[in-house]
């Protein structure tokens, strides 16, 4: 699967432009740490790493499922909830190339 930021792909003929698809994910853990900012951050960073694979697995996986080979013009919005969970939301549009 190719994923890209950008609308075209280098190399590539986009065949056929399948529709929108969304990968989201939500940190499950806590991120509680005590008084130590430090190690909050710390937390925060990694929790939102891990939401981010998670958010890219699921948008893969739509994409997969209509028939792309590869996903076009992404982005990625990281949110956090009121609680300071990480929501992590990736939107592309999912298309055919032609190899």
């Amino acid at each position: 699967m190719i994923l890209t930021t950008t609308n075209t792909i280098e190399g590539f003929k986009i065949a056929d432009y399948l529709g929108i698809v969304t990968g989201v994910a939500i940190n499950e853990q806590t991120l509680a740490s005590g008084f130590s900012t430090s190690k909050y951050y710390k937390k925060l960073q990694d929790s939102v790493d891990v939401v981010k694979e998670k958010a890219f697995q699921s948008l893969t996986e739509n994409a997969k499922a209509q028939g792309a080979n590869a996903i076009v013009g992404i982005k990625i919005e990281i949110e956090l909830t009121t609680t300071n969970y990480p929501m992590v939301s990736v939107t592309g549009t999912a298309v055919k190339v032609m190899v």
